[in-house]
């Protein structure tokens, strides 16, 4: 049986203002899923995340990052390359980081083929409920680039495979 193709985890804690700026991306690509995309919300990371990635082609994670960049600036990684800046990702509430998770999985042997890691500079990481404005607009920004960026992968996936 084909492995699945893209699986887009959100991560964030609903509770922490702009921390739910992963969980939100993850939403709004669901609204547009189609039978190579799943999308799921994660308010806890820990070590076996890889469990959930395991039949898919296709890693994306995206989380809220503290960098000291303006608020709403969009970073994107590819860990195959090399590992994550930590340091990025230290205002997360998560059990365990999505960088050390990923470093797990890698010891494990269990990075996929393709995985990317998408931060979304935060502004307000109190307790409390809602995204910042800047935030809130980056969220749709990068939904948009992640959907983007999947359907190309399909279309080279499909060229390859008619050439």
């Amino acid at each position: 049986m084909r492995a699945r193709h893209t699986i887009i985890i959100g991560v964030g804690n609903p509770y922490r203002s702009d921390d739910a700026a992963g969980l939100a991306v993850a939403r709004r690509i669901q609204q547009h899923a189609h039978d190579t995309i799943t999308a799921l919300e994660f308010a806890a990371v820990d070590l076996n995340l890889h469990e959930c990635w395991g039949e898919y082609d296709s890693v994306i994670l995206i989380d809220a990052v503290s960098s000291g960049s303006p608020p709403g600036t969009i970073f994107r990684f590819d860990p195959t390359m090399c590992p994550l800046p930590v340091s990025m990702f230290h205002t997360s509430t998560h059990s365990v980081g999505i960088g050390e998770a990923i470093e797990f999985a890698r010891v494990m042997e269990r990075i996929p083929r393709s995985i990317l890691v998408y931060g979304i500079e935060g502004a307000n990481f109190l307790p409390g409920e809602g995204l910042s404005p800047r935030v809130h607009s980056a969220v749709e920004s990068l939904s948009d680039i992640v959907l983007r960026e999947v359907e190309n992968s399909r279309e080279e996936e499909r060229s390859a495979t008619h050439a």
